[in-house]
Order: C-alpha cells, then structure tokens, then sequence
C-alpha cells in the first residue's frame, strides 16, 4: 500500500518533523500540506493548499480526496488563555477538519499529536489536558479506518529543521542524559514521523501512543526511508 498523506502543521516544530520524516520515506507516494502560509519546502512528491479558513473546507474539498493517511499536526500553548478561547482552536478547529476528512476519505488513518499528559477523563485539574482528552475522545468516535493519538513528551528536533522552540533545542543536546534517567518523558521527532507512517503501514495495538510506545513503533513498519 502506497501511503498518500495530508499534513496539517507542517509550519510548526512537531510538523516540520514529520514533514522531514515523510518526504525520506519511500513508500509514501504524495504529500498535500494544508496551511496559512508557505512551508517552504520543495519536493517531487510535495503539493502545499495555502488555506486561511481552518473551520471551513468546502471551497478545497474536492482536493481533499483520495488521501489515505493525515497527520494532524497543529497545536497551540494553553499559555495566557482561557478555556473558551484554547477549546475553540484545539478542539472545534481539530474536530472541523477530522469531520471533513472521515467524510470523504473514509478508509483513512488520522494521527494526532496530543501531548504527554492528557486527561482522557476530560475532569481533571488541567485545562489544556481536559481539552485534549476531549479531543481525542471524539476523534475516536470518527468512522476513519484508524485514529492514534500521539502523546510525545520533550521531543530532540531532527537534524535540519528550522522550528525550533528554545526548550526543544535544549532537549535535542541534553538528549542522551534525559533518555537515561526519563525515557518515558522524551523521545525524538525522527521517532514521532515514522511512528505515524508506520501506523498507517501497520497498525499498533494501542490506539494512545506514550513515548514509549512511539519509540516502539517507530521500529516497525514495512518501507524505507531513503
């Protein structure tokens, strides 16, 4: 099976990763990245949708289709705001896209980056983890092929990436000392990109991936990268 993936975030660090990741790997065939701006990147197997209205798809449904793969990349920080506002741009804006896709596509397998933490309860303490276990919760209720949602921790960049956070940058050279003593809490974006492909190529049987089982996943799966 050739993998025909739609990246959402590509522009963000998590993004850019998988981005990197997908473009090396051979048994992906096409790539569509839906953003507001250019990701600057250019590839044989690469078309870009510059698209402002992140709630609405209509006017670019049609060029939507025949994707089998989506890795949901966008996120925001809960940083400086409140419930309303934070539940609008990760879960409203998430769930308007995932809807569309499991629509028209509906033999496709949707990754979405969640975040160490997350309160698959929805009644917890933290407003960004209640939030995102909702998220997740209601994508899975989607009648995609598969859904996995990615919980990754720190996360080292990959090598030639251009968005990078400072924490990120500091993760990347503390890399080896913080997989010793916390492995649990980190992995690396080279991981979370294959992680994804391989669960389009393969499956996993969890359907929430911890770092752990991100590291695992990123091990197997059937192409190559080249």
């Amino acid at each position: 099976m050739k993998i025909k993936a739609i990246i959402f975030g590509a522009t963000g660090m998590v993004g850019e990763g998988v981005l990197l990741e997908t473009l090396k790997y051979k048994n992906i065939e096409s790539i569509l990245i839906i953003g507001r701006r250019p990701c600057m990147v250019t590839h044989e197997k690469l078309k870009e949708i510059i698209h402002h209205d992140f709630y609405n798809y209509s006017t670019i449904e049609e060029r939507l289709k025949g994707y089998n793969a989506c890795f949901f990349c966008l996120g925001v920080s809960s940083v400086g705001m409140n419930e309303q506002n934070y539940t609008r741009i990760t879960y409203d804006l998430t769930m308007q896209v995932a809807t569309t896709l499991s629509r028209i596509n509906p033999d496709m397998t949707f990754c979405y980056v969640s975040g160490t933490g997350t309160d698959s309860t929805e009644h917890g303490k933290m407003m960004w983890a209640r939030v995102k276990g909702k998220t997740e919760n209601d994508l899975k209720k989607l009648p995609f092929k598969s859904v996995y949602l990615f919980r990754p921790g720190l996360m080292k960049p990959t090598k030639g990436q251009k968005n990078v956070k400072p924490i990120f940058k500091a993760a990347g050279l503390m890399y080896p000392v913080l997989k010793l003593i916390s492995p649990r809490n980190i992995c690396t974006l080279e991981d979370v990109g294959l992680a994804m492909i391989h669960a389009v190529e393969v499956g996993y049987q969890k359907q929430i991936l911890e770092n752990m089982d991100i590291a695992q996943l990123a091990k197997i799966g059937l192409g190559e990268s080249s």
